[in-house]
């Protein structure tokens, strides 16, 4: 199925604000919207924020790359299913917006460039945060990732039932 323009457009903006919106201190999880982009990108978004998290810290605080990695590295491996989920319906919403291949590949390319620049404001945010505030959180790092909050099932639980709902 194709996507009309202003469906894509409307995605592109969902898309966008949900990003904006957590990069502006909104809460981690938010109530599940009942949209599937929105939703979507909520939860995805919550992936990216760890990763900028994990970029700022080894940029900040290389004491405790060796520890965060460890722990990043078994927290990705404890949410490997969801995360390879979530890629591959980004990836399909992206397709289903798309005319053809080559549309398919523009419109991939500037998605997830416009998510990496998120993630990048993201982990400047961060990283201005103050030293000791990002040192705090850097040395806590692998605490969170061990904890529930860390657990997608659990903490986007009203998200992924909305976006699973969707074959």
């Amino acid at each position: 199925m194709i996507l009309s323009q202003a469906r894509v457009g409307r995605w592109a903006r969902v898309l966008a604000m949900t990003l904006l919106g957590l990069t502006q201190g909104t809460a981690l999880a938010a109530e599940a919207s009942g949209d599937y982009a929105q939703d979507l990108a909520s939860v995805y978004w919550g992936y990216q924020r760890m990763l900028a998290m994990k970029e700022a810290c080894d940029a900040a605080e290389p004491a405790s790359r060796s520890a965060n990695d460890k722990a990043f590295a078994s927290w990705e491996k404890q949410q490997r299913a969801v995360i390879q989920e979530l890629r591959q319906r980004v990836t399909a919403m992206i397709r289903r917006a798309s005319q053809d291949e080559k549309d398919y590949a523009r419109n991939l390319g500037k998605y997830e460039g416009a998510i990496l620049a998120e993630r990048q404001e993201y982990k400047e945010h961060l990283l201005g945060m103050g030293a000791e505030a990002l040192r705090e959180q850097c040395q806590s790092m692998p605490d969170t990732l061990r904890s529930a909050d860390a657990d997608f099932e659990k903490v986007y639980a009203q998200e992924l039932a909305i976006i699973r709902k969707r074959k």
